[in-house]
């Protein structure tokens, strides 16, 4: 059975950084690509950020772009989001996701 499980979401300031990561289990992560989505108060899910299967490359938002690099350990079966530089309109809870499928998600609140 697949699994995703997310972790290290929580309460930051403006300015602030938080890493997430994804476990994954009952697929061969290696071989999928794997993305971060967000869904913020009111909104749909939005997508964030995500990572070939080798981690050889990856694509993110507008919203985010040059704050949210992307990692993956395939070794591991982990996929990582460091957030640096939050702003108050990155609150929201955030995804892991392999096609349609993802974890239960994790709260990030930026608000001083």
């Amino acid at each position: 059975q697949e699994q995703l499980v997310e972790s290290g979401g929580g309460l930051v300031r403006p300015g602030g950084s938080l890493r997430l990561s994804c476990a994954a289990s009952g697929f061969t992560f290696s071989s999928f690509t794997m993305d971060w989505v967000r869904q913020s108060l009111g909104q749909g899910l939005q997508w964030v950020s995500d990572s070939t299967p080798r981690g050889d490359a990856a694509w993110d938002a507008d919203a985010v772009k040059g704050r949210f690099p992307i990692s993956r350990n395939n070794a591991k079966h982990n996929l990582y989001l460091q957030m640096n530089n939050l702003e108050p309109e990155d609150t929201g809870v955030d995804y892991c996701r392999k096609g349609e499928g993802r974890g239960p998600g994790n709260q990030v609140t930026v608000s001083s």
